[in-house]
């Protein structure tokens, strides 16, 4: 079953969603969390920076979430993690779509990641959270890749919320039902 979870910049949608995995695991399933988020990234001097503040916002979340969960990294190819950790008796919690997608459109990957993505998700047996930002409520962006940026996600998002079965949008710690 793929659960959707969707919502502002700390809106609770990382909490919900790992409260969600709790549950799961409470029934005896197996929780994975798999990470999007890169701590790297290229300056205007093509020199590899490490990104000081993306590292102290992943160890935040990782001491939020139970030790014992295999965390793995995935910033491109979902898909391909998504299927090595399939099983009925996994939960796999996906933090977040939003740096996902910035990912590829960095690499240029956005269109056929995303195919491989939603034909994956037809097929998972596994309890899937998938947690995103939504970007699109706001004004449309001056800068041309940050205007891309904004139409991909929300089309992916799009996607992901037909073919989820359950999606929950959150407002200031308050989930709000959009389908179940």
């Amino acid at each position: 079953m793929l659960h959707f979870i969707l919502g502002g910049a700390r809106s609770g949608k990382s909490r919900f969603a790992e409260n969600l995995a709790k549950q799961f695991e409470s029934q005896g399933k197996t929780v994975f969390y798999v990470a999007t988020a890169t701590t790297q990234y290229v300056d205007e001097n093509d020199q590899t920076q490490v990104n000081q503040e993306m590292l102290q916002r992943i160890e935040i979340h990782q001491s939020d979430r139970p030790s014992h969960w295999q965390t793995i990294e995935s910033p491109i190819h979902l898909s391909k993690t998504l299927r090595s950790l399939d099983s009925q008796n996994h939960c796999i919690l996906i933090d977040c779509l939003t740096l996902w997608s910035l990912n590829l459109l960095e690499a240029d990957s956005m269109q056929s990641e995303k195919r491989n993505l939603m034909a994956c998700l037809a097929t998972l047996s596994a309890e899937v959270i998938m947690v995103s930002n939504e970007v699109g409520m706001g004004i449309v962006p001056l800068g041309e890749f940050t205007r891309q940026y904004v139409d991909e996600l929300g089309r992916l998002h799009q996607e992901i919320a037909a073919a989820s079965q359950n999606m929950i949008f959150m407002v200031a710690g308050q989930p709000i039902t959009v389908k179940n």
